[in-house]
């Protein structure tokens, strides 16, 4: 088993990660890796991530990294579990470049409606650390979703009705 994962691992993992791949491209960190570079967990057990554009050696370089450094690498991104939302990649915040790649928080809007619809405990905390830090609003989050309420159809393990009553009671909650 590999051990957790911290903020100072995380980010030595980034640098070694992004030097080592030989091509270029984008890599979006999602979840806990989110989550621990703001400052909302201290540790998670994975990093997901998505490429886009996938850079030549991008899977090499992972199950390189995997050997030596101890970390639990996932392809996982929003876009696995709810509707990709409009523009995701132009609200996707920079976090750093190390070599030819460039590393962003997945669009926390997204991260938000994913976490939403799962609505396990540590999902909806981040959620709320989200909304308290000022990275996402009620109004856009509804929003969004409405935009891909009706592509859930190509989603058949979410319930829709169920999820537009969580959408619109989360953001009856937290107005702007």
């Amino acid at each position: 088993m590999r051990p957790p994962l911290n903020k100072q691992r995380l980010l030595r993992f980034l640098k070694e990660f992004g030097s080592s791949i030989p091509g270029k491209g984008n890599i979006y960190l999602t979840g806990g890796a989110t989550a621990l570079l703001h400052d909302w967990r201290e540790m998670t057990v994975d990093v997901d991530i998505k490429a886009d554009p996938e850079p030549q050696g991008f899977f090499e370089t992972i199950a390189q990294l995997k050997d030596s450094f101890p970390i639990n690498i996932e392809l996982a991104s929003p876009d696995l579990f709810i509707p990709p939302l409009p523009d995701w990649k132009q609200r996707s915040i920079f976090i750093a470049q190390h070599g030819n790649i460039d590393f962003y928080h997945y669009d926390l809007y997204s991260q938000a409606l994913a976490k939403l619809e799962r609505a396990h405990p540590r999902d909806l905390d981040d959620v709320e650390n989200m909304h308290d830090h000022h990275l996402i609003k009620s109004p856009l989050l509804l929003d969004l979703f409405t935009q891909i309420e009706d592509d859930l159809k190509k989603y058949p393990t979410i319930e829709a009705s169920a999820l537009r009553t969580t959408i619109h009671q989360w953001c009856e909650q937290h107005p702007a």
